[in-house]
């Protein structure tokens, strides 16, 4: 039995509300989430300042419902044409057999960019660089390349709105014979439909523990989060994590084709201060116990800062929470976003480096430091519990809530020659290889072929037993 068809009544409610939602988009393209006002978008969207109300009775829900609106749009299936035969040559192309040491033509889309400061930025742009060293021709699909709003409750990352079709032509264009989807916002969501409806192999990689980090932010249960992300991720022909830790904790969930994909670390700028260099935090109480990232409430920073612990507490970084925490504890001395040798220096001075997230994947400022020769305190988390036990570099607490200030006091024993022989065995180069050898997970075309036939035949014998 079909569904009912919606009466003319809820096709005008739906029309309005795309209205609506449309004239959201067009109003954060040239102002900030704060500076929305429903008059304004009423004006936009040619309706009554009350009809928005009716729709939308806060800005919460005006924007919780934006969000969805985006999400909506990079996947819906609207109804298209089969593949055109450029789309049918760019299949043949990524399905090929080919050698592995030869250079390819490489796409990665990503949310995550420059000017964006975190690990998965610097990650990225690494690689692209070592990926170019080798030999490879890559191309990033980017924020940078199209209109974006502000992130909800966190005005810093940038979301980028009507990327569909750009993204599909930058497709064809480039003729990508590897495809790698990084992030899973907008862009990632719009390369994803593409991939899925054009029949394209690609992977993906889980730079951040998503799930955990939104029920940090919003009243979501977990499980919503990572139904989303089995969701996202299933498609694709590998998966790639950084660390054993994230790789068994998402098998556990229920994830599948997952592989390894290390980190590295550039030892000539992160490396030990010489003797006679000047000490930035010469004029600061020591011992120094310094944190570097985002100041916000997933990276569990409060569990650093509200240690009571001798010297001084230094953070270093942008986020929502920064006024927050400066006001709350004004021992602490905050830095602001640093960046190349200031940020090396930063981790040179220091004595301890904290590192207090429980919801990262690794951890990339956790060799940094270590590459400087300032060993690591930090939880029993993914990221640290692979590269602190045994290592000589760092001590972990006790738990996932107890025992970080004696993880501080303890490290303030350790070599800091030990410390930076440890970061010495991570290179990005071993990093960018890795990431090459998980882009060879497609099948060869005279493979794809005979399945196709076998599951042609079956649905030619099904057929012939229904008739019967």
């Amino acid at each position: 039995m079909k569904a009912p068809l919606p009466n003319l009544r809820d096709r005008q409610r739906e029309e309005t509300r795309e209205q609506i939602l449309r004239a959201v988009g067009r109003q954060l393209e040239t102002r900030s989430l704060e500076d929305l006002n429903f008059a304004e978008i009423a004006r936009d969207a040619g309706v009554g300042e009350r009809t928005v109300y009716r729709h939308f009775p806060t800005k919460e829900a005006l924007l919780g419902a934006f969000w969805a609106f985006l999400q909506n749009e990079a996947i819906r299936q609207p109804d298209k044409p089969k593949p055109v035969r450029s789309d049918r040559r760019l299949r043949e192309a990524i399905t090929a057999p080919r050698d592995a040491l030869r250079p390819m033509r490489i796409l990665v889309a990503t949310d995550a960019w420059e000017p964006q400061v975190n690990g998965v930025v610097r990650t990225l742009t690494r690689v692209v660089s070592e990926l170019q060293g080798m030999g490879h021709t890559v191309e990033v699909i980017h924020p940078g390349q199209f209109k974006t709003f502000p992130l909800p409750t966190y005005a810093e990352i940038k979301v980028a709105i009507g990327v569909y079709e750009p993204v599909q032509e930058r497709f064809k264009a480039f003729e990508p014979e590897a495809i790698h989807i990084a992030t899973e916002g907008p862009i990632g969501l719009a390369a994803r439909r593409i991939c899925v409806e054009w029949k394209l192999p690609f992977t993906t990689s889980y730079h951040t523990r998503f799930p955990e980090y939104v029920s940090a932010r919003l009243p979501l249960p977990l499980a919503a989060g990572y139904a989303y992300m089995k969701w996202f991720h299933k498609p694709s022909g590998r998966l790639m994590v950084a660390t054993p830790t994230m790789r068994e904790e998402l098998s556990n969930h229920g994830f599948r084709n997952i592989s390894a994909w290390s980190r590295g670390v550039d030892t000539e700028i992160f490396r030990p201060r010489a003797e006679g260099e000047p000490d930035i935090f010469a004029d600061l109480p020591r011992p120094i116990f310094l944190y570097v990232g985002r100041v916000a409430v997933e990276k569990n920073i409060e569990a650093f800062v509200a240690l009571d612990l001798p010297g001084t507490k230094v953070v270093v970084g942008p986020g929502p929470q920064l006024e927050e925490l400066k006001e709350k504890y004004p021992d602490v001395v905050f830095k602001g976003p640093k960046s190349g040798k200031e940020l090396a220096d930063h981790y040179a001075c220091a004595d301890v480096f904290v590192f207090p997230s429980l919801t990262d994947t690794f951890g990339l400022v956790i060799l940094e430091a270590m590459a400087a020769g300032t060993p690591v305190a930090a939880y029993p988390a993914p990221g640290p519990i692979d590269l602190i036990p045994g290592s000589a570099a760092g001590v972990l607490a006790l738990t996932a809530t107890e025992g970080l200030r004696e993880a501080c006091l303890q490290c303030l024993e350790l070599d800091r020659k030990r410390v930076r022989a440890f970061a010495e065995k991570f290179s990005w180069r071993a990093c960018a290889e890795d990431f090459v050898k998980n882009l060879q997970p497609y099948p060869e075309p005279e493979k794809t072929r005979f399945w196709r036939r076998l599951r042609r035949l079956a649905r030619v014998r099904r057929r012939g037993q229904d008739a019967g």
